[in-house]
């Protein structure tokens, strides 16, 4: 029985560049993870910006797509809990937007080092 190969497992160096199919797969694959985690991020902000900040959930959305984005954010914050969330959830948006370039990346790079190492055994 064949086993099937799983496209989240990248080649090793002694491998074979994968094909174009699986390169696209993995580059789609990348792409959903990014965009559900970012979708999970803002809807963590948007719950603390409502809950925390006391604001609509318009308000709350812009608040938390700002500061995921990193432009900044729109309103201030009223109360003290309020203001410790929102530089918590700063914080943690920092490290959102490197975790979300590491997961869309990762493919590209690696099937560039993968051909770069090739190129240079031949």
């Amino acid at each position: 029985m064949k086993k099937l190969k799983s496209t989240w497992r990248f080649e090793g160096h002694s491998e074979p560049l994968a094909s174009h199919t699986l390169f696209f797969t993995r580059v789609l694959q990348s792409w959903m993870v990014a965009f559900c985690f970012m979708g999970a991020a803002l809807f963590l902000g948007m719950l603390g910006y409502f809950y925390f900040g006391n604001m609509s959930w318009p308000d709350a959305f812009i608040n938390a797509a700002m500061i995921l984005s990193g432009m900044g954010p729109i309103g201030d914050m009223p109360t003290s809990t309020g203001k410790i969330f929102a530089g918590c959830y700063a914080l943690f948006s920092g490290l959102a937007f490197i975790l979300v370039m590491s997961f869309i990346l990762a493919p590209v790079v690696h099937r560039f080092l993968h051909r770069f190492h090739l190129l240079s055994e031949k």
